[in-house]
């Protein structure tokens, strides 16, 4: 017998204290009865009228106070008649199967359909009870309910499904599951009701059940099919795995978690783009078959089929994948021999670094391998359709042409057709070299060539930073050379002019005259030391610096040098580490820089120097090449001004190259600047964008003094009164006009000079003074033998020999060709007559 033919048949609601309708006819019959009763009581004697007129009135009293009392307590309600909406109401309520329950605020029922009645197993009235007093007996309903009363309380809606041992009202019978829901009705006012709503959902449960296990069947057959399987979304991020996949790769499936595998660590080498380039037209559903490898998790390779099916939506949204995957290992296979070619096949397609595909007639693309959809596969899928692009759509327009032409070629079945060099169309400084080559004719699916792509990017940046290498070494080849016999010919003008003034007085005609040919040969000079610099061929005198006391002192320099339109701003980096260099120069660098960034604003704008530690592991954020990583200390010189175009960036550092006007620059401040920090062991970069500004980046290395290590002492770091001596000294020069002066200097200082024009007449000069020598001053680069390889010959038979060497290059140019702690002393080309005689001096007295 089922649930609903035990429960009692009721025609009417179980409950309904909603309302209660009068009735005017009964009302109308007691009016008359009470008027007859008057009546008669008139007509009798007062007397015996008396008992009986008492006995209506004490009637009467008793029926008001019971009246009073049963409305009180709910027995008796005083109403309206029932209008037409409140019996559909009801009649609704009572036709429904859900069982509906209303309370009131103190938890009375108001009402209860029939419906509930039945599934609370009520035979009459005074057995219907409340939903909470329905499952208080049963333990595994009480969490529930006592959440549902609590909402009721509150005047929200809840709901809750509840399962209970044995149907309600019954000790026995099959476990069931009920809804119950809970709901205010009215607007929550001091009257306000609760409806009760259970819904016997057991069989909802039972086809839900029902359907989970069909479910799992269907997810049982799918897990142990002889194929893997897996789902993929948009992102490559794996969101199914059947049991048999996960077994060939060896991964847990207890461990799967949904997007913790990701397509590309799953696939072997570029295998993650030639699928990724699976894909079709809006709205349509896209097949592609691949061969590839899959990596398992301990790094082995694992030869699979791959049909990979990709729906796209209709606003080109890619969707989850559908992939069924074929193992191909050896044994899986029943064609051995073809499976192992096959699988051999398409190892050497996917996983060979250069880019292959083939194309038709027209030059669109068809088959490729993982590096070719790597490489261009965001330029074939621009067309979105299943003609996946064209070559010529790879490459800038400007070279369109030449592909084509190497397509035609290949579709006449042309042999040797020439590589080509091109750029690829995304504009981002990418190229390829691109070879293609005939097929045979009906090769199949309408394939009349093969092109095969190598990325020629780092290959092109590497050249044209070598070509910038050399071309920068050998104008500081030329500049240096240059600089050298220019310095010859300043030395002998400031020399001579040197002798000139010691013969004439201020007051001479002729003094000012030669003054002003010293002055001149010394602004020459400067410009010779500037090329120098560049070619990092001048002398340096390093010393431990801490940038920021640096550009402190500079700073106030720095306001005058920029004029009241640009505004300086200097941003000291904390806990500077320190570097070594020249101060003299590396404030040259920033004066140039500053003045620079000033032309560059003729208006007005701001200069900002900045300076920061920058640790091996930082270097990787500083993208520039030939960058070696280090511990750097990075001076950054940025400006607002106008800014430089690339084709004006690649010849800044080029000596007196210049974009002022005639006149207003050398042309020698950024080559001196490049020269200066390269000297130094640094690095300098310089970033541009017109109508932005310019920035430059300097790296110097950062300075870990030796434990060892003593202060370097100069020979000019003394003043000496007395210029004058007795020693005899050897003079090497080739140059007869620098040696002409030197001795005639030193002579005038009354040295004995002997002199010689090569380091071979010099050892003659040393046999035949038989070792009177005291102090040797040779020049550094001379024809037949060079002055450390005269030094060398010297130190056989005069081991504690003087020497000073003269030069127009840095002493760091000629003494790694020296001895190892061999002892001299150095004298940079110009000199004058002065600093001569002031080294001679200083050298003979240590």
């Amino acid at each position: 017998m089922s649930d609903s033919e035990a429960a009692p048949s009721v025609e009417a609601a179980v409950i309904d204290r909603s309302e209660r309708g009068g009735n005017v006819g009964l009302l109308v019959a007691l009016a008359l009865a009470l008027v007859t009763a008057a009546a008669v009581f008139a007509m009798l004697d007062r007397t015996a009228a008396e008992p009986y007129v008492l006995g209506l009135l004490g009637l009467l009293a008793v029926v008001g106070v019971f009246s009073l009392f049963a409305g009180a307590i709910g027995l008796l309600r005083f109403g309206a008649k029932p209008d037409g909406q409140s019996t559909l109401a009801r009649r609704f309520l009572d036709s429904t199967a859900d069982g509906v329950c209303i309370t009131d605020e103190d938890g009375r029922i108001i009402y209860a359909n029939v419906s509930y009645g039945r599934l609370i197993r009520a035979e009459t009235a005074s057995e219907v009870r409340t939903v909470e007093r329905v499952f208080s007996g049963d333990p595994d309903a009480a969490d529930a309910i006592f959440r549902l009363s609590h909402a009721a309380h509150e005047g929200r809606s809840a709901e809750e499904e509840v399962r209970v041992a044995h149907p309600i009202g019954r000790t026995e019978g099959a476990a069931r599951w009920y809804r119950i829901r809970v709901r205010p009705l009215g607007d929550g006012g001091p009257k306000a009701l609760t409806v009760w709503r259970i819904t016997d959902v057991t069989r909802d449960r039972d086809e839900q059940e029902d359907s989970f296990q069909a479910l799992q069947r269907a997810v049982n057959f799918l897990d142990h099919a002889p194929a893997g399987f897996f789902s993929s979304d948009a992102l490559g991020r794996i969101v199914y795995m059947n049991a048999t996949l996960a077994d060939w790769l060896g991964y847990d499936l207890a461990e799967f978690d949904v997007g913790s595998i990701n397509l590309s660590s799953m696939v072997a080498s570029d295998g993650a783009a030639l699928l990724d380039g699976v894909r079709g037209a809006p709205g349509e559903i896209k097949t592609g078959i691949v061969d590839i490898d899959l990596v398992k998790r301990n790094g082995q390779s694992l030869p699979v089929r791959l049909i990979h099916r990709v729906p796209v939506g209709a606003e080109g949204g890619i969707g989850d994948s559908r992939t069924l995957v074929l193992n191909r290992s050896p044994g899986e296979d029943i064609s051995e021999s073809l499976r192992a070619a096959e699988v051999r096949f398409a190892r050497f397609f996917n996983n060979t670094p250069i880019a292959i595909a083939s194309i038709d007639k027209d030059g669109r693309i068809g088959r490729t391998n993982g590096p070719f959809m790597k490489l261009f596969g965001p330029f074939l899928k621009q067309d979105g359709g299943a003609a996946r692009g064209r070559l010529v759509d790879v490459v800038s327009p400007r070279d369109r042409d030449s592909i084509a032409a190497a397509v035609k070629a290949a579709v006449e079945g042309q042999g040797q057709i020439p590589p080509i060099d091109a750029p690829l169309a995304d504009d981002k400084g990418r190229s390829a070299r691109f070879f293609v080559s005939p097929v045979e004719e009906g090769a199949g699916d309408g394939e009349v060539g093969v092109v095969y792509a190598l990325e020629t990017t780092e290959q092109r940046a590497l050249e044209a930073q070598f070509a910038q290498g050399q071309k920068m070494q050998a104008i500081g080849q030329l500049a240096g050379g240059v600089a050298h016999d220019f310095n010859n010919v300043l030395t002998a003008i400031i020399g001579f002019s040197d002798l000139l003034l010691a013969n004439h007085r201020p007051t001479d005609p002729s003094f000012q005259d030669i003054m002003n040919i010293k002055q001149n040969a010394n602004r020459a000079a400067g410009l010779v030391r500037q090329l120098l610099a560049f070619s990092r061929r001048q002398t340096l005198r390093p010393q431990v610096l801490n940038l920021s006391d640096v550009l402190a002192d500079l700073s106030i320099l720095l306001d005058r040098l920029l004029g009241e339109k640009v505004k300086l701003k200097v941003v000291h980096g904390r806990d500077l580490w320190p570097v070594m260099a020249d101060l003299n120069q590396l404030e040259q660098v920033v004066i140039n820089l500053a003045v620079n960034a000033r032309d560059a604003m003729p208006e007005s704008g701001r200069v900002e120097i900045r300076t920061t530690n920058v640790t091996a592991d930082q270097c990787s954020a500083y993208a520039h090449q030939g960058f070696v990583p280090g511990d750097y200390v990075m001076i950054e010189v940025e400006d607002t001004g106008t800014g430089m175009p690339p084709e004006i960036m690649e010849k800044i550092f080029e000596p007196f190259f210049s974009t002022k006007e005639v006149g207003k620059g050398t042309g020698l401040g950024l080559s001196t600047v490049y020269g200066i920090v390269k000297q130094t062991g640094g690095y300098i970069y310089p970033m541009s964008e017109v109508g932005v500004g310019t920035t430059f980046r300097i790296f110097l290395p950062r300075h870990v003094a030796a434990q060892d290590a003593a202060p370097k002492k100069s020979v000019e770091a003394t003043p000496i009164a007395d210029l004058t001596g007795t020693a005899t000294i050897l003079l090497v020069e080739d140059e007869e006009a620098v040696r002409a002066f030197a001795a005639r200097a030193l002579k005038s200082r009354g040295y004995t000079v002997h002199e010689a024009s090569s380091g071979t007449e010099a050892l003659e000069v040393m046999e035949e003074t038989g070792g009177t020598v005291d102090l040797v001053v040779s020049d550094v680069v001379m024809p037949e033998m060079d002055g450390p390889s005269l030094l060398r010959e010297l130190r056989k038979t005069r081991p504690d020999l003087k020497i000073i060497f003269v030069s127009g290059y840095a002493e760091d140019a000629f003494k790694k060709n020296l001895p190892e702690n061999e002892q001299f002393n150095f004298l940079p080309k110009p000199f004058s007559l002065k600093q001569l005689a002031t080294t001679v001096k200083e050298t003979l007295a240590q």
